[in-house]
């Protein structure tokens, strides 16, 4: 049990970033339809546990060290090539937001310059990288409890303290600025997203666990905790929208108003969070050159973070978050080719 939990966490603390823990992503593409954003976060649920499953399920398989062998396995060699290119190339620009979101994160709260968050987050990332890839996911998934706990927190006070009714809340909710046509193709996007950002240290995490069994059901169990997590965070948001939505941190903002001091532990667990993504990121695209703790990894991370460091700087994360939308549409490579994935595996023999 205890390693289907730890693999549960993992998968939960990659996929959840910045944009879940702060709330912006949750309002953008689930509250600001509405009541038909609670369909939106049912159907995301779905496939998170679903896609979760098959993900860490194929990375035990095929025991894998890095995505590149398993996306290759299960894509082909053509498709293989374009859903291996999204996935390097989100691994790296995510990382980068990452680290500029850490710096942001210490200069809002705490009034410190914004290199000094993002210095530290380097520095820890590197650090933690050079650990070996189960001790990496034990560092990743000790973290998620304490945020899965906030969001519980703020959904009860969002839900006994709601000024308006939802029927009330509805046109302001609607009013919000869309991506999306409407809420069906923003959960297949949000979804689609957010397993391109985890795809590679999702198949890394189901790769250190022997019983494909335990991986699977971890990966199920993570992606039903994601699922649970963004339907909470959607409800407390829509409830408290008329006035949290002029906020760039709206959850943020639900827990200023409980109590100043609990938000400044909120803002240590988005830290944490922004870690956990960047953590996934960096090793994840590491890990695709590189075998990793070897000398030559270590190497490389450290270029890679310091790269990644500098680029934080010079306006290469705002280009990259233009991209977020563009890399969901791309990351439906992926999803089709897990969808395919365990029929392929299995006339395989594998």
């Amino acid at each position: 049990m205890f390693r289907t939990l730890k693999i549960a966490s993992a998968f939960i603390g990659v996929i959840v970033g910045a944009g879940f823990a702060s709330g912006q992503e949750i309002l953008q593409y689930f509250t600001s339809f509405g009541f038909k954003g609670t369909l939106a976060a049912v159907v995301a649920t779905a496939l998170f546990a679903y896609l979760g499953m098959v993900l860490v399920n194929i990375g035990s398989r095929l025991k894998a060290e890095s995505h590149k062998a398993a996306i290759y396995e299960i894509s082909g060699r053509y498709l293989g090539v374009i859903v291996d290119a999204i996935i390097v190339f989100t691994l790296f620009g995510v990382g980068v937001v990452m680290i500029a979101g850490a710096g942001s994160t210490v200069n809002q709260q705490f009034g410190l310059p914004v290199f000094v968050g993002s210095l530290i987050m380097a520095i820890v990332v590197a650090l933690s990288m050079m650990l070996k890839v189960d001790k990496v996911i034990a560092v990743i998934a000790s973290i998620t409890p304490f945020l899965l706990l906030f969001i519980v927190i703020i959904s009860i006070y969002s839900f006994s303290t709601m000024d308006l009714s939802f029927s009330e809340l509805q046109p302001i909710a609607e009013s919000q600025e869309k991506s999306f046509p409407n809420w069906f193709v923003s959960a297949i996007n949000y979804v689609s997203f957010n397993i391109a950002v985890g795809a590679g240290m999702a198949l890394v995490a189901g790769g250190s666990e022997k019983d494909s069994r335990i991986a699977a059901t971890g990966g199920l169990l993570g992606g039903l905790g994601i699922g649970i997590m963004i339907i909470l965070a959607h409800l407390a948001i829509f409830s408290k929208v008329d006035v949290v939505a002029a906020f760039d941190l709206p959850l943020l903002k639900i827990v200023e108003d409980i109590s100043p001091v609990l938000a400044i532990f909120m803002a240590v667990i988005l830290f944490g969070m922004i870690f956990n993504t960047a953590l996934g990121m960096f090793y994840g695209f590491v890990a695709r050159f590189f075998e990793m703790d070897t000398k030559k990894a270590h190497i490389a991370t450290i270029i890679t973070l310091i790269v990644g460091f500098i680029l934080s700087f010079v306006g290469f994360t705002t280009l990259v978050a233009k991209f977020y939308s563009l890399i969901g549409y791309l990351g439906l490579f992926l999803i089709l080719a897990l969808i395919y994935a365990p029929f392929k595996l299995k006339r395989a023999g594998k």
